[in-house]
């Protein structure tokens, strides 16, 4: 009988707790780096979505062919008002040669795992190597994560944060402190970015908003790098379109269909050009071009990062002979003897007359 690994919300916390939430992020931005790298060769497509008035459900797949992977998330901004999560998600790898499962993750905390590493990669490739000060404009779930991922990446040691919602402001500022964070709680998202060497926006409602303008951009340190991670559907943004086209400035994105419909850029022209991470990261484009200039990662999260995060996690927690005892294992593949007979599994056993 074939079975599939399960890795549920329990044994995922259990684990990073055990291995260290920043330990993971820096080695999956490694990973995260070597599927980039063979970016032209993945079996690659923009999210499957269905749009309602209070959120979205999505579906991304990936593959290179060997490993197939999709992870269900689903994304309703007012959902913690109502006492839910705002992200929910789970995923599924599976082998390409026979179709078959072979691993079933929950991916809440992993998705948030691989968002900071996803961010953590852009700013390593993309901010100047001297950043130490990070404003969070959006302390929500996936705060601390960033924190972590650029600390990970960076040498991150200040944060500057703000939330229009003063206790997940007040959540942050204890939790990274906790981390050991220097944080300012700022007055303002004005306030978070003066002096900022990286500025991550990074808020859930779903509408056009201008969570960061030109003008507060100006007070940020010379040459800082905005990564952009809360415009992630169709009408939802954050950034002021002055930035993205400001003289110099440098736009990189993970797939640019994809982006063109729910990043940053949505809001500019067809044409308007851009550079993916994956040309950065082999050679075929620049980065950045000086220690003065202005880049940003518009993330939007592509599914290549779920696959390799479901990768990853799977062969991390089977390769630790303590870890392995997490996994569960299901069965989710009906396997009659004959092949071509799936009605055996069904049918009323039939009963040899008593002599």
């Amino acid at each position: 009988m074939s079975t599939v690994d399960l890795l549920d919300v329990a044994a995922t916390a259990r684990w990073v707790r055990s291995r260290g939430a920043e330990r993971i992020i820096g080695e999956l931005t490694d990973a995260l780096a070597a599927d980039f790298r063979r970016w032209p060769q993945l079996d690659k497509r923009e999210r499957v979505a269905s749009h309602s008035p209070g959120g979205v459900i999505e579906l991304m797949p990936a593959s290179d062919g060997v490993t197939y992977g999709f992870k269900y998330v689903n994304g309703h901004p007012t959902n913690p008002a109502r006492g839910f999560q705002t992200v929910t998600a789970f995923g599924v790898l599976a082998d390409v040669h026979n179709g078959y499962p072979t691993f079933l993750a929950e991916m809440t905390l992993l998705t948030a795992l691989r968002t900071a590493a996803t961010s953590g990669l852009a700013a390593r490739t993309l901010a100047r190597p001297d950043a130490r000060t990070l404003a969070l404009l959006g302390t929500g779930s996936q705060a601390e994560f960033q924190a972590l991922g650029m600390r990970a990446a960076l040498g991150i040691t200040h944060l500057r944060a703000w939330d229009v919602d003063p206790a997940a402001r007040e959540k942050l500022v204890r939790n990274a402190r906790g981390l050991g964070f220097v944080v300012h709680e700022a007055t303002s998202a004005a306030d978070a970015v003066t002096g900022a060497d990286v500025v991550t926006t990074c808020t859930a409602d779903k509408r056009n908003a201008t969570v960061l303008t030109a003008d507060m951009l100006a007070a940020a340190a010379p040459g800082v790098h905005v990564n952009a991670i809360g415009g992630d559907c169709p009408g939802k943004t954050e950034l002021e379109p002055a930035i993205l086209t400001a003289p110099g400035t440098a736009v990189v994105v993970e797939y640019t269909p994809q982006t063109r419909i729910e990043g940053e850029i949505q809001q500019l022209d067809p044409d308007f050009a851009v550079t993916e991470l994956w040309q950065v990261l082999v050679g075929d484009a620049p980065g950045r071009t000086s220690s003065e200039q202005v880049t940003v990662f518009d993330s939007v999260g592509f599914a290549v990062e779920d696959w390799c995060a479901l990768r990853y996690v799977h062969d991390a927690v089977r390769r630790d002979p303590w870890a392995r005892d997490l996994l569960q294992r299901v069965d989710l593949i009906a396997e009659p003897a004959d092949p071509k007979d799936l009605f055996s599994l069904v049918a009323a056993p039939v009963l040899t007359p008593s002599v």
